[in-house]
C-alpha cells in the first residue's frame, strides 16, 4: 500500500521580508541581536533544554529559507538548533549550512543570553518576544522548577505567536508617493578589519532622560534623533552649511497603528533629517524641526500610504510573474538607491516588559543591528526598568560621533555609563569575548566568497534527496510545485 505523502508546512515571506534574502551576504548580514543579561552565570545545558522545550510552540521560527521560481519562501525545519558559547563578533551573517538551516542563533557569554535573527524572519518585537520566552523558561529550569503549567500557557501560538502578512491585510489601494532616493550625507572613517565591529553601550537613567525630554516638550525618540543629527553636523560638517542633508532611517512599529499581533515583520521606515543651509543653528531649533517632521510622518494616514506603496509594487502582475533571478537584480538596484538616501539608522524598540516573577532576575537588555561598509554606523535604544541603553554599532576604528553624541547628552544634564569592546571609550571591555583579529586588505582581500542566502537548498545532495522522495511518493509534487511557483 502506498504511503501517504508527507507535506512540510510552508508559507510566503511577508512584504518587507522579500528584500532581505536578496541583499544579505557575509559583508552585509541583515542580522540583528537582542540580548538579556541575567544576574547569574549562564548554564549552557539548561539554556539548550529551554530552547528545545519552547521551540515546538513557536512555529514561526522553526523554518528554513527556500528558493522558488518567483519568490523565496519559508519551509518547516525539523532539526534541532544548538546553543553555543559566543566566540565572535555580534550580528555576523547566518550561514544556513552551518546553522542547521535555522535563521536564528542562540549564544551565551558569562551572564548574557544572545538571540540573533535574520531580518527576513521577524522584526524587533518578534525577536523580543522570542527572547523573553526563552529567558523565562531558562530561569524556571535554573530554579529547579519544571514549570509544566507555564509551558502549557506558552503553547498557545494563536495568542503569543500569531503569524500573518499584516501588510497585505491592511493594504488599501490609495494614492501614494514614493521614497526619496536623493543622496544624503554619508559617514566616512578608518575601517576596522572585515567581519569586526565596534560595539558601545551607553547606560542612562530613564528618569533623567525623561526629565530632559519633558523640558524640551518631546519624546525620547525625538530627542535621540535630533541629538544624532546634531552630533553628525557638529562632528563631520563642523557646524557649517552643506549641500547634502543629514538623514536618519527610523523604523516604525506598525502594530500599534493597525491593531496587529503578528510576529512576522510589520514595520515601516521613515526618513527624518535636515539640510543645513546656514551655520549657527542651535539645538533647540533643530529639535523643533525634527519633532514636527516626525509628527507629520509618523501618522496613520502617512503610514497607510507607505504600506500602499510597498504592497502595490508586489501586486503588479508583470512583477509577480517575473522570475526570481531577474527580480533579485532589480531589487538590488532599488536597495542601493534607497540605501544612499540616509546617513545612518536609529531604532528605538521602547521598553521591554517582563512578567513579575522574572523581573528581579534580569539585569538589562541590549539591542544591536548589524553594520557593514555600506551601512557603517547604526544606533539602537531600549529600556528596561529604570535604565535606558543606547547602543552604537560601527565598522569604524574611531568613535568621534559617539564622543560628540555623549557630550551632547552630558551637556543636557544626563549622566552616562559606558561599556563595550572599544578600548578608547569603554572602561569595561570584558562583556564580549577576546577575539583574535585577522587583518584584511581593503582592496582585493575582501573578495572572499560570500555564500548568499539565495543558494539555500540548491546543493546537489538536496536535489538528489528531493528526487528520491518524489519517486517514492513520500513528497507531494503538487504541493511542491505550489510552493515553488507561487506568484
Amino acid at each position: 500500500m502506498k504511503s501517504k505523502a508527507t507535506v512540510k508546512k510552508w508559507r510566503r515571506l511577508d512584504n518587507t521580508a522579500k528584500i532581505f534574502p536578496v541583499i544579505a551576504n557575509e559583508s552585509m548580514s541583515q542580522v540583528f541581536r537582542i540580548s538579556a543579561t541575567l544576574k547569574e552565570e549562564i548554564r549552557p545545558e539548561l539554556l539548550q533544554q529551554a530552547l528545545e522545550e519552547i521551540l515546538p510552540h513557536m512555529d514561526h521560527f522553526r523554518v528554513r529559507l527556500r528558493r522558488g521560481l518567483f519568490w523565496y519562501y519559508f519551509e518547516e525545519n525539523t532539526r534541532t538548533p544548538v546553543v553555543q558559547k559566543e566566540k565572535r563578533y555580534p550580528c555576523r551573517y547566518i550561514d544556513p549550512y552551518s546553522n542547521r538551516q535555522f535563521l536564528f542563533r542562540v549564544t551565551y557569554y558569562e551572564r548574557r543570553i544572545n538571540l540573533e535573527i535574520f531580518h527576513a524572519l521577524t522584526d524587533g518585537l518578534g525577536a523580543a518576544n522570542f527572547l523573553k520566552k526563552l529567558t523565562c523558561r531558562y530561569l524556571h529550569l535554573a530554579k529547579g522548577d519544571a514549570g509544566e503549567q507555564v509551558l502549557k500557557e506558552e503553547a498557545q501560538p494563536s495568542r503569543n505567536f500569531f503569524v500573518e502578512d499584516s501588510y497585505l491585510k491592511n493594504y488599501r489601494d490609495i494614492p501614494h508617493g514614493s521614497y526619496s532616493s536623493r543622496p544624503a550625507f554619508r559617514l566616512e572613517g578608518n575601517y576596522l578589519p572585515f567581519g569586526t565591529a565596534q560595539i558601545l553601550h551607553i547606560y542612562t537613567d530613564l528618569g533623567e532622560i525623561k526629565q530632559v525630554c519633558h523640558g524640551y516638550g518631546v519624546s525620547i525618540t525625538k530627542y535621540l534623533a535630533a541629538a544624532l543629527i546634531w552630533s553628525i553636523w557638529q562632528e563631520y560638517l563642523e557646524g557649517e552649511a552643506w549641500d547634502q542633508p543629514v538623514v536618519l532611517n527610523l523604523p516604525i512599529n506598525l502594530r500599534a497603528f493597525f491593531g496587529s499581533d503578528t510576529m512576522a515583520n510589520f514595520f515601516a521606515v521613515t526618513m527624518i533629517g535636515y539640510l543645513f543651509r546656514e551655520p549657527g543653528m542651535d539645538f533647540a531649533r533643530l529639535l523643533g524641526i525634527v519633532s514636527r517632521q516626525m509628527d507629520r510622518k509618523i501618522d496613520k494616514q502617512h503610514l497607510e500610504e507607505c504600506i500602499s506603496y510597498n504592497v502595490s509594487n508586489e501586486k503588479k502582475w508583470y512583477l509577480r510573474v517575473t522570475p526570481l533571478v531577474i527580480k533579485s537584480a532589480v531589487l538590488r538596484v532599488i536597495f542601493w538607491l534607497k540605501d544612499r538616501a540616509y546617513t545612518m539608522t536609529l531604532s528605538n524598540i521602547g521598553p521591554v516588559q517582563v512578567e513579575e516573577p522574572y523581573r528581579d532576575q534580569i539585569e538589562r537588555f541590549h539591542v544591536i543591528i548589524g553594520v557593514s561598509r555600506r551601512q557603517p554606523v547604526k544606533c539602537t535604544a531600549c529600556a528596561y526598568g529604570r535604565e535606558l541603553v543606547i547602543t552604537f554599532a560601527s565598522v569604524f576604528s574611531d568613535n568621534h560621533l559617539q564622543h560628540r553624541f555623549m557630550e551632547k547628552l552630558h551637556e543636557d544634564g544626563i549622566s552616562l555609563k559606558v561599556e563595550g569592546n572599544d578600548p578608547s571609550v569603554a572602561r569595561k571591555r570584558d562583556m564580549y569575548p577576546r577575539i583574535r583579529r585577522v587583518l584584511v586588505r581593503r582592496k582585493g582581500g575582501e573578495a572572499k566568497a560570500s555564500r548568499m542566502v539565495k543558494q539555500v537548498g540548491k546543493t546537489g545532495g538536496t536535489i538528489a534527496r528531493g528526487t528520491r522522495e518524489y519517486l517514492a511518493g513520500s513528497r507531494d509534487w503538487k504541493e511542491e510545485l505550489k510552493r515553488r511557483l507561487h506568484v
